[in-house]
């Protein structure tokens, strides 16, 4: 008698709850997830509002810099700093551009801590001292000879100091370079320019305008020293080396650029540029509007990609034509307009999306646990104990909502006490219920997905997008919407059948009412609020409690019948056999019937009698039977123009109480989808069995309750330990107190893990032979009335397999036990009755005895002779003993003779060999006994042999 409800809850809840309590750190981390956000969320705010005080501070002294004769700064209402007008800033100046290098004490040197870098770098000793170490540029190419003409002419030759004129656009024939760390946006900074060699003290001076005065700059020349590398492999890791692996903290010994000219040549041009991106060249970047925005015009970016193309595209050509050259004069910035300063709340500028995104996350949560149940076939492996649907998700759902809870209740915790003013403003009353609607709509809504998955790993990379891309269309797309006045709110209503809409308008109409307040200093949403229209906040409270209860009705539909298909056939099929009982069964004898009529002729005669016993066993309204397979049937139709797969060809045994069955076949024989379809994992597609005297199409569910499992493959909890396993399984079984521990431990030392601890080890520590014997345990705890066990005894060492072969004999002596095997040791050991499958059909049954005497009615005698004139004597001795024998091996002087049993006696067998070695030179010979191994491999190959006839 299986465990009622309430143990099946029980049990479960117990179960749940040790490893609930074992992933108690990842639960924590999930449920403080809030805290981080928001931590990081007024981190900002804080950073933010210290900035504009300091801002605020500065105010009195800055004007608007380009709104005509200085006109002061005024502090608004809000905190930020006006205008009194807007206006225009000043005409941009033109900046020649610069070229970023790394400074003197950092430049790549040959005697670094860590590199060897090559030997054609520059001495440390002599240079950075001096600080007058040239700056490293690596190339490589496809073509040696040519790159090298072209890194001769990367920088203009200058022998000597020269003073430019003051247009600017003759810069543009000289590498300006900037060596500077920190940038000095209100000048000018050119630390020098780049030559091929550098003559001592060789200087460059030009005139530049500074507002309305011009001043003169004198930069000192650096060499460029370009170096050849024979591939980039080698570049890349100069590069990396001495930029992040420098000595102390410093980043020493740092390359300026690199080049790959690949395929280059003279009619070809291809450049692969590598530069360093780290540092910050652009000077309004830096100015991130905490200042402000309308003083003068400042430095100019520095464009460093630019620059590095300029330099090899002028190289290049220079070897084409000697006068050509892309004059490269200055960059400008565009025109802008002043922007007074306002004050920044960081809640109004993250907008809804975070909280939307930060509600969600416990949809791949819920959604992946599932899965992960299904797909390791735990829930399955559950069911057929005896835990019944309505236990598990109760158990389920409780534990989710529980988690769910706790989440809203840190996310509104947090918010709240972090100063966000999105919680704080609206009333926590209208948040706790709407996100208690919309938690109980996300945890059936994940119910309902998982019907849709067998993959952990695409649930959690479908839930993941469907977090990310939800939010994203509502607030691109579902936010227009709701702020179109003209739209109809019937649209609305329809786009808030998504779960996800729901949610983004409830954040949305919170946010702004939170908004609202804070400029109006008024209070937030409220429940006088919900009964304005406009908001549609009713609306959406129904809309997701009407969806909650539809999608745990769709999620429990699914998950019973696995598709709608498949529920209304199955409520079809129950309707006729209940209307009219009589003329379904009938109709049902008629195909099976006419399917084993087809079949007949090709059926042995020990099979033949097995279905008529069944027959005859179904006529009795009583009798000693635990399983009777009628007929079963499976076929797998074939996909993507693949033929039809028949798994098991009707198929009909009978079972009785008391004895173990062995089905033994080649892989591939259907002897796992028997199991599967006895055990509810696989529906037949024709036929039916009768377990207990109960249907297997239709009361799956009360035969879970008596039965026990072994599975070929071990589902097991990683998380659980060897006797919490028992201890489940045992509840499942209605076995409590003191007959529950000594089932456990009767359980435990029959499968040898009981001593030693073993027991309490996680089962993630156990061996592979050790989970199977636990699966053994489980299969056989609380005294099912049949058991099934698949393959039981795969991956035992010798001594653990005979332990387990005692365990199960024992077991059996008033229960049935099906077992699937390999061992042919086994199934003589354990097995009172076999049935050998071949193709999906049951070829031959009966005990051991019987099947070798039927099968295997031959003696096998082994002889070993020299070779030559003697392996031909011998075999004429064996024929004139044996004249139909047949010749199974023969290799190197070694014979085997297969010979029929009513031909030849055992004695004149003996007395041949006497003769024999006294007139040859036998090495050695035996005489043995057909196998069950034998009887195996004849019986499929006879299989085989017929199949591929018929085909």
């Amino acid at each position: 008698m299986g465990a009622s409800c309430l143990a099946q809850t029980n049990a479960l809840f117990r179960k749940s709850l040790v490893i609930q309590r074992r992933a108690g750190k990842t639960n924590c981390c999930i449920v403080l997830f809030p805290l981080l956000l928001f931590s990081a969320i007024g981190g900002l705010q804080i950073a933010i509002n210290v900035e504009m005080l300091r801002g605020l501070a500065a105010a009195a002294s800055v004007d608007c810099g380009g709104c005509g004769g200085g006109v002061a700064v005024a502090a608004n209402a809000t905190g930020g700093m006006d205008c009194p007008t807007p206006c225009a800033l000043p005409r941009a100046p033109k900046w020649p551009p610069l070229l970023q290098i790394p400074p003197p004490e950092r430049r790549a040197v040959g005697d670094g801590d860590l590199l060897p870098f090559a030997g054609d770098l520059p001495d440390a000793a002599s240079c950075r001292a001096a600080g007058s170490c040239a700056a490293a540029f690596l190339v490589t190419g496809g073509n040696r000879s040519f790159v090298a003409r072209v890194m001769d002419n990367m920088f203009p030759a200058h022998n000597s100091s020269a003073k430019l004129p003051s247009d600017i656009s003759a810069l543009s024939d000289y590498v300006l370079a900037e060596a500077d760390d920190e940038l000095d946006f209100n000048s000018f900074e050119v630390s020098s320019f780049l030559q091929k060699t550098c003559t001592p003290n060789q200087t460059l001076s030009f005139t530049y305008q500074s507002g309305n005065t011009t001043e003169t700059k004198h930069v000192q020349c650096t060499q460029g020293l370009m170096l050849w590398r024979d591939s980039l492999w080698l570049i890349s890791d100069e590069l990396y080396r001495g930029y992040y692996q420098g000595n102390s903290k410093k980043k020493t010994n740092e390359i300026a650029a690199a080049y790959d000219f690949l395929s280059s040549d003279q009619g070809n041009f291809n450049v692969f540029i590598s530069y360093n991106s780290t540092k910050k060249f652009d000077a309004y970047e830096q100015d991130i509007s905490l200042t402000f925005n309308q003083r003068a015009w400042q430095a100019p970016r520095l464009v460093q990609v630019s620059r590095l193309i300029n330099m090899a595209s002028n190289a290049y050509l220079h070897l084409r034509a000697s006068g050509l050259k892309i004059s490269f004069d200055f960059v400008k910035d565009m025109p802008r307009a002043a922007r007074p300063m306002r004050p920044i709340d960081i809640s109004s500028l993250i907008g809804q999306l975070p909280y939307v995104w930060t509600m969600e996350l416990l949809f791949p949560v819920i959604l992946t646990n599932i899965v992960y149940e299904k797909q390791k076939k735990l829930r399955i492996m559950m069911k057929m104990h005896g835990l019944g649907d309505f236990s598990y998700w109760t158990i389920s759902y409780c534990y989710f909502f529980l988690l769910s809870l706790l989440y809203v209740m840190s996310f509104t915790l947090f918010g709240s006490v972090l100063g966000l003013r999105f919680f704080r403003l609206n009333d926590y009353s209208v948040q706790f219920v709407y996100y208690f609607a919309y938690m109980n709509l996300q945890i059936s809504f994940a119910f309902l997905m998982a019907s849709c998955f067998s993959s952990v790993r695409t649930a959690t990379v479908t839930g993941y997008f469907y977090i990310i891309g939800s939010g994203l269309l509502g607030e691109f797309l579902f936010r227009s919407y709701v702020e179109d006045v003209f739209l109809s709110r019937s649209w609305i209503t329809l786009l808030e059948l998504f779960p996800a809409f729901s949610l983004y308008h409830i954040i949305y109409e919170f946010a702004q009412s939170a908004l609202l307040g804070n400029y109006m200093n008024s209070s937030g949403m409220k429940w006088v609020d919900l009964n304005d229209p406009k908001n549609g906040m009713r609306s959406v409270l129904t809309i997701m409690v009407l969806e909650w209860f539809l999608f745990l009705s769709l999620a429990f539909y699914l998950d019973h019948f696995g598709s709608f298909q498949n529920g209304i056939r199955k409520a079809a099929v129950l309707f006729h056999s209940r209307v009219d009982k009589n003329r379904f069964q009938a109709t049902q004898h008629n195909i099976q019937l006419q399917e084993f009529k087809a079949s007949a002729d090709n059926e042995k005669t020990d099979v033949i009698k097995e279905r008529e016993t069944v027959e005859q066993i179904l006529q009795e309204s009583k009798n000693s039977y635990s399983v009777i397979c009628d007929n079963l049937k499976k076929v797998y139709h074939g996909k993507d123009g693949n033929a039809k797969k028949i798994a098991v060809r009707g198929l009909s045994l009978s079972m009785p109480r008391g004895q173990c069955f062995g089905v033994l076949g080649p892989n591939g024989a259907g002897k796992t989808t028997l199991i599967n379809m006895l055990t509810g994992f696989t529906k037949p597609t024709s036929g039916t069995a009768y377990i207990e005297g109960m249907d297997i199409q239709f009361e799956m569910n009360k035969i879970y309750a008596g039965i026990g499992v072994c599975p070929q493959h071990d589902l097991l909890w990683e998380t659980l330990t060897g006797r919490e396993h028992l201890l489940f399984y045992g509840r499942l079984k209605n076995l409590r107190g003191a007959p529950l521990s000594q089932a456990i431990e009767k359980s435990l030392k029959s499968v040898r893990l009981f001593a030693g601890g073993i027991a309490d080890k996680l089962v993630s520590k156990y061996s592979g032979g050790m989970k199977r014997r636990l699966s053994v345990a489980i299969s056989l705890i609380g005294d099912p009335k049949v058991v099934y066990m698949d393959e039981p005894s795969s991956g035992l060492d010798p001594a653990s397999r005979k332990d387990l072969w005692n365990a199960v004999k024992s077991a059996k002596q008033d229960r049935t036990i099906i077992l699937t095997t390999h061992s042919m040791e086994e199934a003589e050991f354990l097995c009172d009755r076999i049935g050998i499958i071949a193709n999906g059909s049951l070829q031959c049954i009966g005990n051991s005895k019987e099947l070798k005497a039927k099968y295997g009615g031959s003696y096998v005698l082994t002889v070993t002779t020299a070779t030559g004139e003697a392996e031909e004597e011998m075999r004429r001795l064996v024929q004139s003993i044996s004249p139909t024998m047949n010749i199974v091996y023969h290799i190197s002087g070694t014979q085997k003779f297969e010979m029929a049993k009513q031909e030849v006696r055992i004695s004149q067998v003996f007395r041949a060999m006497e003769h024999a070695k006294r007139r040859m030179n036998v090495l050695a010979w035996g005489l043995a006994d057909t196998t069950l191994e034998d009887v195996f491999i004849r019986v499929a190959r006879e299989s085989d042999s017929a199949s591929s006839s018929v085909a």
